[in-house]
């Protein structure tokens, strides 16, 4: 096959060719059918569905991806929500069936999706264990855990304590250990983590689960308004707050990317695009 070098850079080209689908800000206009918003009406959303294109000042998105912005979180506070505590929510009762005095671990709850596992468990009515280094255990503390487990000084596969519901959001464990872990009926999600991680909740988990009590798979978590409205809400009665660890400019996005890349980002990383919105 003989393609023009013109036809291969159309190839190559990234089909988003501006990332960023956590978004939070101001209506400014509305399309011809729009009817759930008002110009002026503070929004917040994941708008990957729309194409993305949130690292910006400006963007076009479906209104059906968007909910109203609580009046008491800032719109930094708003835009670390989206993605990561809908994958949290998900995981947790979609996927995790959750119920109220239930033990709960969370295994990488330092990250962006672990730190809303925390908080949404606790709001929910769990008893929550929670797994990070030891750089994260007063960050984690004070976010609610009931437990908190050092990776570093204690194997929560190998302590002999079972769990009703395990969130893998991020660190390795074989899923033959996250089994051993869990209670005769006892569920775990992969929301996030390694390769082989992901590999083997994708492809022996539904096998796993198979024969037994016990159900072991991976979460594809989708945006989803009902999720939003309902973390809105947890907002709103100041049940539910969002942490942010690091922020950064527009201009220094790549040094957010990197942070990122080291795999041991602290809660959520957040891209001020007007910073005299950060504190409205």
């Amino acid at each position: 096959i003989l393609v023009g070098i013109e036809e291969v850079d159309e190839l190559l080209k990234p089909k988003n060719k501006i990332l960023g689908s956590d978004i939070a800000g101001v209506v400014e206009s509305l399309g011809n059918k729009a009817s759930l918003f008002q110009v002026g009406d503070k929004v917040f959303g994941d708008i990957y569905d729309s194409g993305m294109g949130g690292y910006a000042e400006y963007v076009c998105a479906d209104e059906k991806l968007l909910v109203h912005k609580p009046s008491n979180i800032t719109y930094k506070e708003a835009a670390s929500i989206p993605i990561a505590a809908v994958t949290a929510l998900q995981g947790l009762r979609t996927k995790g069936h959750i119920q109220k005095g239930q033990k709960v671990l969370i295994n990488g709850a330092s990250g962006g999706v672990g730190t809303f596992a925390v908080l949404i468990a606790k709001c929910l009515g769990a008893e929550v264990t929670a797994v990070c280094s030891t750089r994260n255990i007063e960050i984690i503390q004070k976010l609610g855990a009931d437990h908190v487990i050092d990776y570093k000084e204690n194997d929560f596969t190998k302590n002999g304590k079972l769990y009703d519901l395990i969130i893998g959001a991020n660190g390795y464990h074989s899923i033959i250990d996250y089994k051993r872990s869990l209670n005769p009926k006892g569920r775990y999600v992969m929301t996030g983590g390694t390769g082989a991680q992901m590999a083997q909740a994708l492809l022996f988990g539904p096998l796993i689960s198979m024969f037994g009590s016990k159900k072991l798979g991976s979460l594809a978590a989708k945006a989803n308004r009902d999720d939003l409205l309902f973390l809105g809400e947890l907002l709103e009665s100041g049940k539910l707050v969002p942490f942010i660890g690091s922020q950064y400019k527009l201009s220094e996005i790549t040094d957010a990317f990197k942070y990122l890349d080291m795999g041991h980002s602290q809660g959520k990383v957040i891209i001020n695009i007007d910073q005299s919105m950060e504190t409205k």
